[in-house]
């Protein structure tokens, strides 16, 4: 299998989460995306990551269309470097092949990891 253009990180049992294994977008389906359900604090709070370089945050998943120009302009001019490049998204209860089709395509800019962080229930 190849290598997937996009992890998405997710606090463990979030709705998320639920979403992503109960009724998965194509794009997770196919491998593209791979889903990392990481540790949450006791609010639910995905803890922070060990590393990469936070490009863009958003409010919700629906900012990711709405900005999309903005999240493909930050990735693809966010230069060479090994850490991955991550979008965060403050709060969200599902994530949908729309939202996750501009982070794909922003993903072919650059040659880094990207990740897309989900980091509490909406």
């Amino acid at each position: 299998m190849a290598e997937p253009r996009l992890i998405v990180q997710v606090p463990q049992g979030s709705a998320v989460d639920r979403q992503l294994s109960a009724d998965p977008p194509a794009s997770v389906s196919t491998g593209d995306v791979v889903v990392d359900r990481g540790p949450a604090d006791a609010r639910g709070v995905l803890e922070p990551p060990a590393a990469g370089q936070i490009v863009l945050s958003l409010p919700g998943p629906e900012a990711i269309v709405r900005e999309a120009d903005t999240v493909r302009r930050v990735i693809g001019q966010a230069g060479t470097g090994v850490e991955p490049l991550i979008v965060e998204v403050d709060a969200a209860e599902d994530l949908d092949d729309s939202q996750l089709a501009v982070v794909l395509d922003a993903a072919e800019r650059t040659s880094r990891a990207v990740i897309l962080r989900i980091i509490r229930n909406a």
